[in-house]
């Protein structure tokens, strides 16, 4: 699988998550897949002042995209 294909499918897992964190006033964005396979993500709104952003990554965000796309290694925002 190329790393298109892959930028595409984390990015379509960040399509079931975008509600939840929309509904909160905040967002998200796929940046880049490395070359290492680690999905760089941009937080909006809300979401950059939360102090459960942490947990949202982990829990939340890296989780849906880890579920949908085993090849990734690590979720990061930027």
């Amino acid at each position: 699988m190329s790393r298109e294909d892959i930028f595409e499918r984390v990015n379509q897992s960040l399509h079931s998550i975008r509600p939840y964190l929309e509904a909160d006033g905040g967002g998200i964005t796929l940046v880049e897949v490395t070359e290492d396979l680690e999905a760089l993500v941009e937080l909006h709104g809300a979401c950059t002042t939360c102090s459960m952003s942490i947990m949202t990554m982990k829990a939340g965000v890296e989780q849906a995209i880890r579920a949908a796309v085993p090849q990734i290694k690590g979720v990061r925002a930027v």
